[in-house]
């Protein structure tokens, strides 16, 4: 019997081209930047196979990098039978239009265009998709002239960068109708964020303290959401894995009832397009009563890590909210690590998502900084105020309990939002 030939009909990895520039006195080292990008680039779905540096003081109007790099880049491209170009800073439209003539037959993307195009392939809910878009858009107009081209360009193909606009013609790509395509979709998110913001007032009234998960990606927030909660929120080793934000109840030991927001990561560079289009995402942690910082502790980049987050905070006005620090995956460091970190960040506190140690101090943390922000009242409930009681036990820390004639009477720590709930039975 004839066997039938195999036939190999898995497409094969994007062969990806990485260009890195070393700046002195840059917080992140050109290699540490490019070991980033190569992961960036892995969960975008291609393969790296080479890279190319350069030493620049300042970068280079025309392409970023000198007439001789840029020579050296085709080269190396051709070599290596590179399918993308991929640079880790972003570019300027003139410097990419002027990268394309002169390497031709090779796509030619920034850091920026590689984590839009990783965003367009996790975004899951509607929100996140025009998001993403809104972010793509305002990402492309200026660049039509290039970059649209070639993205929209039958010759090279589909892969890493070409999620752009995908499914429409090039026909249809010009300036009028992409600033035609924002404004649509600023329309259509500004109707999804009116719903978030009627949840969010919802909350804000209901007087629960609110807490949220801000860290670089991949950083194990998503896996502490799920520890803390008992929550199925997806855990991926990738960067980026979860673009969408995911609130829970967390309940502390005492019985007391809060929420826990987990928000999409941050990373550094992150793209002021993604920054303005996720701000009604990013208002999760703005408008929280707390933000649990959470770091990879085994990570060796983790001090550089922290302050891309505190940078990203700033920008976003949450610079001013309490901060408690944690360092996760305390599992994968050894003791001589973890005494290093503890002496640098003396207030950090230690947790494995992974095996739950460290959890108790964490609960012990959040409950003191939401006591610290409450009112110590003594009230007496009459009794057939029996859902203010239910309130007292869920949103509030009830210190006492006991029952006399006139009611229920209540010593407990209530949020500043829920004090004029209480005033009207507090007892002199």
């Amino acid at each position: 019997m004839t066997k039938e030939p195999m036939f190999e009909t898995a497409v094969p990895a994007e062969r990806a081209l990485l260009v890195g520039i070393e700046r002195p006195f840059a917080e992140w080292s050109c290699e540490e930047s490019l070991l980033e990008l190569e992961r960036l680039v892995d969960t975008a779905g291609a393969e790296v196979v080479g890279t190319v540096t350069q030493r620049l003081k300042t970068p280079n109007t025309r392409t970023l990098v000198g007439k001789g790099k840029v020579t050296e880049i085709a080269a190396t491209a051709t070599v290596l039978k590179a399918g993308v170009i991929i640079f880790d800073d972003e570019l300027t439209p003139t410097q990419q239009s002027n990268l394309e003539q002169d390497i031709k037959g090779v796509k030619i993307i920034d850091r920026t265009a590689l984590i839009l195009d990783i965003f367009a392939l996790h975004a899951t809910s509607r929100e996140g998709r025009l998001q993403v878009r809104l972010a793509q858009n305002q990402y492309l107009l200026p660049r039509l002239r290039g970059m649209w081209e070639h993205l929209a360009s039958n010759r090279m193909g589909g892969g890493v960068g070409s999620r752009f606009g995908e499914g429409e013609s090039q026909l249809e790509v010009d300036r009028r109708m992409v600033r035609k395509r924002i404004e649509h979709i600023r329309t259509e998110l500004a109707k999804v964020q009116s719903e978030r913001a009627t949840q969010r007032k919802a909350r804000l009234g209901s007087g629960i303290f609110r807490v949220a998960l801000a860290g670089y990606t991949n950083a194990g927030k998503s896996s502490l959401l799920n520890f803390l909660t008992d929550a199925n929120a997806l855990v991926y080793d990738k960067l980026f894995a979860t673009l969408d934000s995911t609130t829970r109840k967390l309940v502390l030991p005492d019985g007391r009832e809060m929420t826990l927001t987990d928000t999409v990561g941050f990373i550094q560079k992150l793209p002021t397009t993604l920054v303005e289009s996720f701000k009604s995402t990013l208002d999760e942690i703005t408008n929280a009563d707390l933000i649990l910082h959470v770091v990879d502790a085994s990570s060796p980049h983790q001090n550089a890590q922290m302050q891309a987050v505190l940078d990203t905070l700033e920008q976003i006005g949450a610079h001013g909210v309490p901060q408690v620090l944690v360092f996760n995956k305390c599992d994968a460091i050894d003791e001589s690590q973890r005494e290093l970190i503890a002496q640098r960040n003396p207030q950090g506190l230690f947790v494995s998502a992974l095996t739950g140690q460290g959890s108790e101090e964490l609960l012990a943390r959040i409950e003191q900084v939401a006591n610290a922000a409450s009112v110590v009242m003594k009230a007496c409930i009459p009794f057939d105020k029996g859902a203010l009681v239910k309130l007292a036990h869920e949103s509030c820390t009830v210190i006492s309990e006991e029952y006399e004639e006139a009611g229920t009477i209540l010593q407990l720590r209530v949020p500043p939002a829920l004090t004029a709930r209480f005033e009207p039975y507090v007892q002199k």
